[in-house]
């Protein structure tokens, strides 16, 4: 890509938009300009232009999003046939197994949720398609990490916020990546409450015809109900039952 193909101010408006999320609805323009990195004059004209295009709406001081924004992540679920695949089979296995079902993509240093059968409220947040969550500490997103090169993988833990959400969360690089391999010689992921205390998550990649990865599938469990041990031995094989049956949709 050439330099003149590229379009500054456009960049910088994606940025701003992405500043706002559910821990900060409501951002003024120095919030912005902080958040952003661009100068307060640059931030002032981005948030202007979404106020006058209907993707933001602003009081005076502050500047917050406007469902019209949703548009922009109903495009790539449209677009692609992953999310409308998945769905009616994740529907399926939630329903089989009594638990919530979800998928994702990795993007970044972060998971994209793309579908999810809910059945009930297991962790503090509500997770919903276009939720993000920390790949590092993810079940999906360990699934995700673990097909990458050594080297990839490596690098997105290296850019990636590490901290410890519960006594249990593994926050050291080298222990993410112990984890990471027994992923690969496994073949699926069990996360016990490392991201959240009471939740207990196991993955599976999903995988194309060609045997690439293109995202992953788990079921969110209470840990107060069972063990980890026993999330593996109800769950895996309906996991594995749902990776084997979209493997020949996936091209």
């Amino acid at each position: 890509m050439k330099q003149t193909d590229f379009v500054g101010g456009f960049a910088k408006g994606l940025k701003v938009i992405e500043a706002f999320d559910a821990e900060s609805p409501r951002l003024s323009i120095a919030d912005i300009a902080v958040s952003t990195g661009l100068d307060r004059a640059t931030a002032r004209r981005c948030l202007l232009t979404l106020v006058e295009l209907g993707f933001a709406r602003y009081d005076g001081k502050y500047f917050e999003l406007t469902p019209k924004v949703l548009r922009l992540g109903h495009a790539y679920l449209a677009a692609t046939p992953l999310p409308r695949l998945i769905q009616p089979l994740l529907d399926h296995l939630s329903e089989d197994v009594g638990q919530s079902a979800s998928a994702s993509v990795l993007e970044g240093t972060e998971i994209v949720y793309i579908a999810r059968a809910s059945q009930r409220r297991v962790m503090s947040i509500n997770l919903v398609p276009g939720s993000r969550l920390p790949a590092w500490c993810a079940s999906m997103g360990r699934v995700l990490l673990a097909a990458l090169p050594v080297s990839e993988a490596r690098a997105v833990l290296e850019r990636s916020t590490i901290q410890a959400n519960t006594p249990s969360t593994k926050v050291s690089i080298q222990a993410l990546l112990a984890e990471l391999d027994l992923v690969r010689e496994q073949g699926f992921a069990l996360v016990d409450q490392e991201l959240e205390l009471g939740l207990c998550s196991m993955a599976v990649p999903l995988l194309d015809t060609r045997g690439s990865v293109v995202a992953a599938v788990n079921i969110g469990a209470p840990a107060v109900q069972m063990a980890a041990s026993e999330v593996r031995a109800r769950y895996l094989a309906g996991l594995r039952h749902l990776q084997a049956e979209l493997r020949p949709l996936m091209n």
